[in-house]
């Protein structure tokens, strides 16, 4: 692909190859949704949450991330239907 392997189209390409489908969050009202209200919203299952320059991980309602993501403003994620 030309890219870096993180770059998002490598890494939801590769997700994409795994079964994975990819969500767009509506823009109904930039910055006012985040990380921390997407857990509230899906308190269950696994999700990859992508906010433009950085993922998290979604793992029923429970954000994993090495620093606190909470307020970041997800864009789209990925979800495995299982």
């Amino acid at each position: 692909m030309y890219d870096m392997p993180s770059s998002n189209e490598v890494w939801g390409e590769y997700l994409k190859s795994k079964g994975y489908n990819k969500y767009i969050i509506p823009n109904s009202c930039p910055k006012c949704y985040s990380v921390r209200q997407f857990c509230e919203d899906h308190p269950k299952g696994r999700y990859l949450l992508a906010t433009g320059s950085h993922v998290i991980a979604v793992i029923n309602g429970d954000y994993l991330d090495t620093w606190n993501s909470g307020d970041e403003v997800p864009i789209y994620y990925f979800t495995k239907e299982e």
